[in-house]
């Protein structure tokens, strides 16, 4: 018997030491190998790699920026970190769809990227795959991710919502109208307690409470804050703004309160305004998707199936049905059209939608789930399986883009400019 139980704790041992390396090889392959996505698919947002950093550069017409990447160093000195949003990439601020141009320089965001899916492509440097473990001088390790082409960017209020997450507030203290908040950002069902962190603020920390637009003025009038000293906020639940500010000497990572809503409404408030602003924007550059199947016809008619990106607002989805009539043009990665002389309508192929589904299960990140089938009597060269379009069902109002947001002629030269662009004097 005695033998018998030494070989089943043997066995268990043996067991839990497979297993344990087996954890270790993994996330050493994980390391070693980051996930690179392909075509055709919306790749796992599990296997996406994570940052936050500050905005400091964007190039609204071709989707990339950079980041000044938060890491374990002095943060000022980290060089701004280029970034491409992927095609069906989504963008967030103030809990809604947005695009850059949305959001201001110097906002923090959260980043979720992926390797370039083809290098050769790549609008931005392509980086060797272990890059986010390279350690640079001051800065510390993690600041330039090789995996920096984006399925999903979102600004702070955004990244809380999505992921159930309050900030709390301990206590501030207040001088000249200008300030810090100690706080935490914490689970909205509770369990354990966060880090605290200390934030700045100052006289142009905008504060939103239902309808009303306050600043840090206005709280001390009303008796809410202190002229000066500090004050307890008993964990007084909010979202917040956050961005970044040079700090004094020997502060190296201290971020600045740009904004706080203090309560649901005015945090929907600002959702609704975002949301408006990004409808009208997609009405006029038309709805991204990709091509799934196309079936050929006679004389240039063809019936093609896409997948509509994720990411926007329902009514938008909602527009298209069953019946209407409806363009499409190709477009780039960047999601630039590339056919027309004078914005997107003016090469499109017309015709119909012929049927509008709802594929089964959840939708990954980056796909809306609908699939829309259309039918065309002049197929364009650049619709293909596997490739990039922007549709447009009729009832949409029909606008000319500005130029720096379509290549005409599909010039490749033209995809991303050069100094040739601006005017000769």
């Amino acid at each position: 018997m005695e033998s018998i139980l030494l070989k089943l704790n043997f066995a268990r041992w043996a067991a839990a030491l497979h297993l344990v390396l087996f954890i270790l090889v993994s996330n050493a392959r994980s390391e070693e190998e980051p996930f690179r996505p392909g075509t055709g698919k919306f790749p796992p947002i599990e296997k996406a790699h994570s940052y936050r950093g500050e905005l400091v550069f964007m190039d609204h017409a071709n989707r990339r920026g950079s980041i000044r990447i938060q890491g374990e160093g002095k943060y000022f000195r980290n060089k701004p970190h280029p970034f491409a949003m992927l095609p069906y990439g989504i963008i967030r601020y103030h809990n809604a769809p947005s695009q850059l141009r949305d959001i201001p320089i110097g906002t923090v965001l959260h980043a979720r990227g992926f390797l370039p899916p083809d290098p050769k492509l790549s609008a931005v440097p392509v980086l060797p795959i272990n890059n986010r473990n390279k350690t640079a001088g001051y800065s510390g390790k993690g600041t330039a991710p090789a995996e920096n082409h984006l399925i999903l960017l979102e600004d702070e209020p955004s990244f809380c919502q999505r992921e159930g997450k309050i900030w709390k507030l301990q206590e501030m203290e207040l001088q000249n109208l200008a300030g810090k908040i100690v706080a935490r950002r914490e689970s909205k069902t509770g369990g354990t307690k966060a880090e605290e962190e200390t934030l700045t603020f100052d006289a142009a920390t905008r504060i939103w409470r239902g309808r009303e637009k306050l600043l840090v003025a206005d709280l001390v009038h009303e008796g809410t804050w202190p002229e000066s000293g500090k004050k307890s906020l008993d964990d007084q639940a909010v979202l917040l703004g956050i961005t970044w500010r040079p700090t004094p000497d020997g502060v190296f990572t201290r971020f600045h309160v740009s904004d706080v809503w203090l309560d649901d409404l005015a945090m929907q408030r600002a959702a609704h305004n975002q949301t408006e602003t990004h409808k009208a924007f997609i009405r006029s550059r038309w709805m991204p998707g990709w091509i799934d199947a196309v079936e050929y016809g006679k004389f240039g008619t063809a019936t093609v199936t896409a997948t509509l990106f994720g990411g926007m607002d329902d009514s938008l989805y909602a527009d298209f049905k069953k019946g209407v009539s409806a363009m499409m043009n190709p477009v780039e990665n960047t999601l630039k059209h590339t056919h027309g002389a004078y914005g997107p309508r003016h090469m499109a192929s017309r015709g119909s939608v012929l049927e509008v589904k709802k594929l089964q299960g959840k939708a990954p990140l980056g796909s809306s789930g609908i699939q829309v089938r259309f039918k065309t009597d002049l197929i364009l060269e650049g619709i293909r399986p596997g490739r990039v379009v922007r549709l447009c069902p009729g009832s949409w109002p029909q606008v000319q883009i500005p130029r720096e947001e379509y290549l005409g002629g599909n010039k490749p030269e033209e995809r991303f400019p050069t100094p040739d662009i601006f005017p000769k004097y």
